[in-house]
């Protein structure tokens, strides 16, 4: 914790950037940021309200590049029992209730669902919790970290019960009422189908703000995509939360120092929608890095780089889906003109890497076709 601006920095010092900041008498992600340099640290601590001893900020590590997890567990105090463990599509630093995310989990190793698992048991037990619980975890450099345990019920329930046939509320109440996990007769069964969470944002209502994803929930809501593939329940959910995805067309990408540096999912994200025979447009840098990979694509300009540029592009029909990962403050603010222009135009827009894999994955997967649609109890038969 850290009560003024030097002290901020010795934390700093002790953790190494990235950081995740936020004040301490704040709930839930309000006010929350990761910051990647002394001065995106110093802006935040000069513009933070109140920051003094007795209400000091929080300063943790930030875990980059890290997938984020969460599993909702039903206790009774001394067993516990976890139906599912959801994979969050976007990487470990978009607020939970934003992020899209997966049951049953599409690309973590068995051993490290497993070991969640068991934390889950352990800690819900340990807390001596009897009813409904939440733990949200983060996987890096293959170790589990657990970010945080909240003993009540989560927003995921209702897809958890919905996806994996688990009636979550009603268990929870018959265990508050003194029954037993082990007289319930729970067993973890194999779960034949995708079921996908997508937020629903209210930015087409505020043309002026960023759609740019963070540790701050905005979010108004959510809806879920069933399918027997990953890539049609993403699909489907990206429809349901009124982005409908593209089959053809061009595809705009503007992409951060730091994601193209990582190489390989936007190498794969490029490669990919270029042999479904998307147009590729670049901005200068992402132009560049694309060459080097060997993909066909287009320079585009930004505004201030002389006309035409892209959003005169977006305007005459020309992009039909906007791939842009900014990277800090400066990042948000030289480009939020783009997020902002694909919100007025109706333009489906990705703000990670890994929002656009799972968008090739579901363009992908509806350009094969359709599967009939099925009811809750057709997809548990």
């Amino acid at each position: 914790m850290a009560s003024d601006i030097d002290g901020a920095i010795e934390c700093a010092g002790k953790l190494g950037y990235p950081l995740i900041i936020r004040p301490s008498f704040v709930l839930g992600g309000h006010a929350m940021e990761v910051v990647h340099d002394e001065r995106q640290l110093v802006e935040y601590v000069e513009a933070a309200v109140d920051v003094s001893p007795e209400r000091p900020i929080l300063v943790d590590r930030f875990l980059s590049n890290a997938i984020e997890t969460e599993a909702d567990a039903i206790s009774d105090g001394v067993d516990a029992f976890v139906p599912s463990v959801m994979e969050h599509v976007e990487l470990a630093g978009i607020h939970s209730g934003d992020s899209a995310c997966v049951i049953p989990p599409i690309s973590i190793a068995p051993k490290h669902v497993e070991t969640i698992r068991e934390y889950t048991k352990r800690i819900a037990v340990e807390m001596g919790v009897v009813g409904l619980m939440n733990i949200q975890y983060a996987i890096m450099d293959d170790v589990v970290y657990i970010l945080e345990a909240n003993p009540r019920a989560s927003r995921t329930v209702p897809l958890v019960s919905k996806v994996c046939d688990v009636q979550m509320a009603a268990l929870a109440t018959r265990a508050m009422l003194g029954e037993k996990i082990s007289e319930m007769k729970l067993e973890t069964k194999p779960i034949g189908h995708f079921g996908v969470k997508e937020a629903v944002f209210p930015f087409n209502m505020f043309p002026e703000v960023d759609p740019i994803l963070g540790p701050e929930m905005r979010s108004t809501g959510e809806v879920l995509g069933l399918s027997p593939s990953f890539g049609l329940a993403f699909y489907k959910a990206e429809e349901a939360a009124g982005c409908v995805l593209p089959t053809e067309g061009a595809v705009l990408m503007t992409i951060s120092d730091r994601d193209r540096a990582a190489g390989s999912v936007f190498a794969t994200v490029a490669q990919g929608f270029a042999r479904l025979g998307f147009k590729i447009l670049a901005t200068e840098g992402t132009y560049a890095a694309l060459q080097e990979l060997g993909v066909p694509c287009e320079k585009v300009a930004k505004i201030n780089e002389g006309r035409p540029n892209l959003v005169d592009a977006m305007k005459n029909n020309g992009v039909q889906l906007v791939v842009n990962t900014p990277l800090g403050k400066r990042g948000q603010t030289d480009d939020s003109y783009i997020r902002k222009t694909a919100i007025r135009l109706g333009i489906p827009y990705m703000t990670t890497l890994a929002a656009a894999f799972a968008a090739l994955k579901g363009i992908e997967a509806i350009r094969g076709g359709l599967e009939k649609v099925c009811s809750l109890q057709e997809y548990h038969r």
